[in-house]
């Protein structure tokens, strides 16, 4: 995998915040507030509440922080996290965890370490965990609203990792993992040059599109499909199964393991008739010749069609 420095860029209003260029991000970016021990905030969500109006910018120092967090922030919100190499996941320094179940939460979005609830988010290399593990679903992550980004960053979970729930979303060189349904909900998302890792055996994806006239996709491109070191999953992991019954998943020019069983797609909701399209993959896992649930498609598709005609202002494409 190539990757190439990203500009650090926030849109802001008439006081516009300047970030330069740079591939690593030790120090806060001028302008956003900064959390950590030299901060003015010592937990993430102390710097949320504090946030007031117009685009802003948070700053996280290296470090662990033990949190439960919901943004709601409606005038434009960039979260940066320490790293020394901002082109990518593979420095990053800053993890948000909790430990909570859904059927302890009450909820799947109750359950989530972070939940987004607004749009024009964007989060730079950080991770976010939760940590229930095997045994209940447990949400890491989950996102509603438009125009959402999120860059070399890492979602950890076990069931349900990230819930991809409505609204536009992209996702850039991050890492996701789980085992069970660990990427689900109806957002058109766009998922680019990300590390896709299953930790047990089980479905990538558990995908919610409900009507044939909605224009949501989960598409994954150029991404790497594997199984966790040193696990043998070889043919025990599906690339997805339909949470409802117009569920939509691309998969293209991706490398797929020997991690995905032979007919790739499964059986959800009752009734179901998924979309599922796979085209120009490679590696052991990318024979379609005993596909179940296999649709034809004639060529990749774009960002246009996943994020609309508009994705380019609002997605940093340097990163």
């Amino acid at each position: 995998m190539r990757f190439v420095p990203t500009i650090l860029a926030l849109t802001a209003t008439a006081s516009a915040l300047s970030i330069q260029k740079r591939e690593s991000r030790t120090s806060p970016p001028e302008g956003c507030l900064a959390v950590g021990s030299d901060g003015d905030y010592s937990t993430v969500g102390d710097a949320l509440d504090a946030l007031d109006s117009g685009a802003a910018c948070i700053y996280i120092a290296a470090g662990t922080y033990n949190e439960q967090l919901t943004v709601t922030y409606t005038d434009g919100l960039t979260i940066y996290g320490e790293t020394t190499d901002t082109t990518g996941y593979g420095q990053n320094t800053v993890t948000i965890t909790n430990t909570l179940s859904s059927p302890d939460a009450g909820s799947l979005v109750d359950s989530a370490t972070i939940n987004i609830d607004a749009s024009s988010v964007s989060m730079y290399n950080i991770n976010v965990e939760n940590g229930y593990g095997e045994g209940a679903q447990a949400v890491a992550v989950a996102v509603s609203g438009d125009q959402n980004a999120f860059y070399g960053c890492q979602f950890l979970g076990y069931q349900d990792t990230l819930y991809a729930r409505e609204g536009t979303q992209y996702y850039s060189k991050c890492y996701m993992e789980g085992a069970t349904d660990y990427i689900f909900g109806d957002a058109s998302a766009w998922y680019g040059e990300c590390d896709i890792v299953s930790v047990g055996a089980g479905y990538i994806t558990a995908m919610s599109r409900e009507t044939d006239d909605d224009p949501s996709w989960y598409a994954f491109d150029h991404c790497t499909i594997q199984g966790g070191e040193g696990l043998d999953l070889s043919e025990a992991v599906y690339l997805g199964r339909p949470w409802r019954v117009f569920a939509r998943v691309i998969y293209q020019n991706c490398e797929l393991s020997d991690i995905i069983n032979p007919k790739g797609w499964t059986e959800m909701a009752d009734n179901a008739t998924p979309l599922y399209y796979e085209i120009d993959n490679t590696g052991d896992g990318a024979d379609t010749s005993e596909r179940e649930y296999l649709s034809e498609i004639d060529a990749a598709v774009t960002q246009d069609t996943v994020l609309g005609s508009d994705w380019a202002s609002w997605v940093d494409q340097d990163f």
